[in-house]
């Protein structure tokens, strides 16, 4: 299968005639070609997308809203063959692709196709002398970088807000997983929605997406990824004064109490640090159990960890350098001193499989501790009180969630309060409500994205001042 890129409602090769192979990281083979675009096809882009703007920021809401309903059913109507293939392009077992991404996909769509009709307009009376109420107007062209962890997942939450609220786009999903970015862009299409509002250029973060990121005719720019390379977006884009999202990496802290429900603490935490082999940024990689109840904790986690089925609970990590990248930290935390309780090595498979690995023994100034891993890795850390908890869950420079499992209900509340993350759940974990401001802190990156937060970003406040 060879790809093109969707610009103007076209599907073109690249400028440059080059192309990357896509693998499937379960079996190591090539399943597709991806354009290796440049800065002529992001222009290509840009142009297109300008050019759809007059027309499409002047489309009421309800006719907005409409074609992304469209849009929406359509991705229900192919869900299973969407279903299959990120499971394919991404490695992710295909029941997690059935029961999180596409689901979630067709959630985004229809949940800012209505958002945008229950628009208001702040309104401010001076004194007597004036009336002022705010406009929120679409930006323009908006560029929209999505990783490759969660597909299309994460690139509906970008294209959904950014064309609800009149601007167009372009989207620069990752090249290791193209396959359903190119399926949304034919369905599009069958969706009325106009040509150039969605445009995809496939292609390398450093070509394609530094192309984006330093195009004077892109206002905003929103990412997902890593920390490095939100840095780098980061430097490309604030000399041009462009608005920016920036939703990074994670060491998300799991504190469980010793009065916590130890049962439903198991289940979920497994689930935490697991799901999509760890690769969700949400993800709990450094668990932290009260002294009490932590022989008992590590026990139940490792026995759970060694069930997990290969293929079907565990998935395979995305790359061949992803899975050196997680090996070197299994290593690392050997050297640190860590014992191995669970897994510790590559699966004798084909594919790119790691077993679930669950590491004891190591402090939180040791690397593994302090650094993304984004595998199936996760650290146990016993802690004596309150105070120590919540200093363990601060020792990184990361802060975008937490999990909390108490039965107190004012220690939940406390630790909620302290815990420098931009989300922290209480005796759950990815409990999602699409209207919440989503982001993180320190390092874990800058704004928020989610409900009207979105609407926001991708909308340019003006006030309007009327003399009485």
């Amino acid at each position: 299968m060879r790809l093109a890129n969707f610009i103007g409602g076209s599907f073109a090769p690249p400028r440059s005639g080059a192309y990357l192979d896509d693998i499937d990281p379960s079996t190591e083979e090539v399943i597709a070609e991806t354009p290796d675009s440049d800065e002529r096809d992001v222009d290509d882009a840009v142009q297109a997308a300008k050019g759809a703007f007059p027309s499409w920021s002047r489309t009421p809401a309800a006719e907005r809203s409409k074609l992304l309903l469209t849009l929406a059913d359509l991705i229900e109507k192919n869900f299973d063959e969407l279903a299959e293939l990120e499971a394919k392009d991404s490695g992710k077992p295909l029941e997690l692709a059935r029961m999180l991404d596409i689901p979630r996909a067709v959630a985004n769509f229809r949940f800012f196709a209505t958002a945008i009709l229950h628009e208001a307009s702040e309104a401010h009376i001076t004194d007597t002398t004036a009336i002022n109420y705010t406009l929120r107007q679409p930006l323009g062209v908006v560029g929209l970088i999505s990783p490759w962890n969660l597909p299309l997942y994460l690139l509906s939450w970008k294209i959904a807000p950014a064309i609800a609220a009149g601007n167009t786009c372009i989207a620069k999903p990752s090249e290791l997983t193209p396959l359903t970015a190119q399926r949304l862009a034919e369905l599009s299409l069958d969706a009325g929605i106009p040509p150039g509002v969605i445009n995809i250029v496939h292609g390398l973060g450093g070509k394609a997406g530094r192309a984006l990121t330093c195009h004077d005719g892109v206002a905003a720019i929103s990412f997902t990824g890593g920390t490095v390379t939100g840095a780098a977006v980061a430097a490309n884009a604030a000399p041009r004064f462009k608005k920016l999202s920036l939703e990074l990496g994670g060491k998300n802290p799991t504190i469980v109490f010793a009065d916590a429900d130890l049962n439903d603490a198991f289940r979920t935490t497994i689930r935490a640090a697991f799901w999509n082999q760890g690769e969700i940024c949400l993800c709990g990689s450094r668990i932290f159990v009260e002294e009490p109840v932590y022989e008992k904790f590590v026990e139940g986690f490792v026995r759970a960890a060694k069930e997990l089925r290969i293929g079907e609970d565990i998935g395979a990590l995305i790359s061949a350098a992803h899975l050196e990248k997680v090996l070197g930290y299994i290593e690392l935390a050997k050297e640190e001193g860590g014992t191995i309780a669970a897994g510790g090595h590559r699966i004798d498979r084909k594919g790119y499989f790691v077993a679930p690995t669950v590491i004891t023994g190591l402090g939180c100034e040791c690397r593994v501790l302090r650094e993304e891993i984004f595998g199936p890795v996760v650290t146990i850390t016993p802690f004596r009180d309150e105070a120590e908890a919540v200093a363990f869950a601060n020792s990184t420079r990361y802060g975008l969630s937490a999990s909390v499992w108490t039965r107190d209900l004012s220690r939940a509340h406390r630790v909620a309060a302290a815990v420098e993350s931009g989300t922290v759940w209480i005796n759950t974990w990815l409990l999602r409500d699409l209207r919440v401001p989503f982001g993180g802190m320190k390092e874990s990156g800058v704004g928020r994205e989610g409900g009207f937060e979105s609407l926001r970003f991708f909308t340019e406040p003006k006030n309007v001042c009327v003399k009485i």
